[in-house]
């Protein structure tokens, strides 16, 4: 008789257990959960809040110096007239994956699309579902300040014929799950390359010179390069040293992080958990 209960009372423990695991609300708040750690990992705070001091988180109005002009970053919490609260889920992801706005226009790169292009559907939704639960602001878009000749959205379509190679990532089965999880991070969620490579004329990161550093870095940084070069890069740093920089912004030496890069570690990388500091490391180790 005592087993029989004992049985009894833990198939209804279990069968409460898989309810609740298939609770809509708890996956909704799952999605919400992933969709806030994503947002780090994608640094979208650093950019789309005004500073550290002015506005609302989310809301825009961050300026970004570039030799086209200067943009100012959108507001991207879910209010309806101001924001992307109408935005369905394919424009979300059009938006992330080819650069286009609900209305069909061509964003400019500034966003960086061409990076966040590799990011997986599962991803693009869980970062929406968390925009989605922020609270909404009001805040008008600021027109960018452009040189004249790039004011023309639709040269943009051609820029991304010649330099967006639009679609997910997709792991190499010859390198571990750690590192193809880092190359995910480097490449396209953390969209590192945008400030760690040179560019072309037209704006371009260079391809043959990912992660090599650039002279003409946002905001007049000079970035440095972070491939696995002794000289030029930090290749001299060990796989540990590059974890507990990117969780604290201490170098090697001793010296931390400053400029731009502070803000980095603050909003982005110091949020991740130690398993992807240490994937990004482990991936750039072997970027030569």
């Amino acid at each position: 008789m005592y087993k029989a209960v004992l049985w009894v009372l833990l198939l209804a423990a279990a069968a409460k257990a898989g309810a609740a695991g298939n609770d809509p609300a708890n996956t909704a708040d799952d999605a919400i959960a992933r969709g806030e750690y994503l947002l780090h990992a994608g640094g979208c705070i650093s950019c789309h809040q005004a500073s550290e001091e002015k506005g609302a988180p989310l809301s825009g109005g961050r300026a970004l110096d570039t030799p086209f002009g200067r943009f100012f970053a959108p507001n991207i919490t879910p209010d309806v007239a101001t924001g992307i609260g109408a935005w369905t889920d394919e424009e979300f992801i059009n938006a992330f994956r080819h650069g286009r706005s609900p209305g069909g226009s061509n964003y400019y790169p500034a966003f960086p699309y061409p990076a966040y292009t590799g990011m997986s559907d599962d991803d693009l939704m869980a970062l929406k579902a968390y925009l989605d639960s922020v609270e909404p602001v009001s805040q008008q878009n600021q027109p960018h300040e452009l040189t004249w000749y790039v004011r023309w959205r639709a040269a943009v379509g051609v820029w991304n014929s010649l330099y967006l190679d639009a679609g997910a990532f997709q792991a190499d089965p010859s390198l571990s799950e750690a590192i193809n999880r880092g190359a995910y991070l480097v490449k396209h969620l953390g969209h590192c390359g945008e400030c760690h490579s040179p560019r072309n004329k037209l704006g371009a990161p260079i391809e043959e010179a990912f992660l090599r550093g650039n002279k003409d870095g946002p905001e007049g940084d000079v970035v440095p390069g972070i491939h696995n070069d002794d000289d030029a890069g930090i290749g001299e740093w060990s796989v540990d040293d590059i974890a507990f920089f990117l969780e604290i912004g201490m170098l090697p030496d001793g010296d931390f992080a400053g400029a731009s890069m502070s803000e980095v570690i603050d909003h982005n990388t110091g949020r991740l958990s130690a398993e992807d500091r240490q994937a990004i490391a482990e991936y750039l180790k072997t970027v030569n």
